[in-house]
């Protein structure tokens, strides 16, 4: 039997959660949490169970818990409810949708996903609670830190350092071997071909640091 499983949100990003989990068929979704949407309300037919303080009320037995609120360039509240979560004992699994191509070589931390057709090559490292979507590409030796959204046709290249809570947006380029600190913001279609260390938004090709 499915193991138990909690979203952690239920907004845009939690859907296309429920799409993949279901997809996979390791879990059986027992219900979200929201600290907007009132207790019962219906998302894909899975019931709004309270507000992120209602798990609480599911820590006995053995269930697993994942953060599926998005990541759209601050990833305090992700972190915080990860956190929360770990704390409380829920098991924090790595989702994985079967279209995936995933190395058995490649290493993935608690708590992430890899959605649709996303690609993880050999020596990889993904850290915890990360959100790599629909059809990106982690390369060969590229070390993703935790907390980090790779979006949609994201490609980070072989051997690239992508800092801890990075957020990389759909369809950006990360050139092979560069390094993106803390803070660091790529956004869509954004090539970088040199380190960025800076804290900000960069966008352009090559990217460069919004004033």
């Amino acid at each position: 039997m499915p193991k138990e499983l909690i979203l952690i949100g239920a907004g845009g990003h939690a859907q296309a959660c429920i799409d993949v989990i279901e997809a996979a068929g390791r879990f059986q979704i027992i219900g979200l949490t929201d600290q907007a949407l009132e207790p019962g309300t219906q998302l894909l037919g899975y019931p709004v169970l309270g507000p992120d303080e209602a798990l609480m009320e599911y820590t006995q037995g053995d269930r697993a818990a994942l953060v599926a609120l998005g990541h759209l360039g601050k990833p305090d509240l992700r972190i915080k409810l990860f956190v929360m979560a770990h704390a409380m004992g829920f098991d924090l699994p790595v989702i994985q949708a079967p279209s995936a191509q995933v190395s058995k070589h490649a290493q993935l931390g608690l708590g992430s996903i890899v959605m649709h057709q996303a690609t993880v090559q050999a020596q990889a490292v993904v850290g915890e609670n990360c959100i790599l979507n629909d059809h990106c590409l982690v390369e060969h030796g590229a070390v993703v830190g935790a907390h980090c959204h790779i979006s949609t046709g994201a490609l980070v290249n072989g051997e690239a350092r992508v800092a801890e809570g990075v957020f990389v947006g759909s369809g950006a380029i990360l050139r092979e071997g560069i390094q993106l600190s803390p803070g660091v913001v790529v956004g869509a279609g954004a090539v970088v071909t040199k380190d960025l260390h800076e804290p900000g938004v960069y966008v352009g090709n090559p990217a460069r640091k919004l004033s």
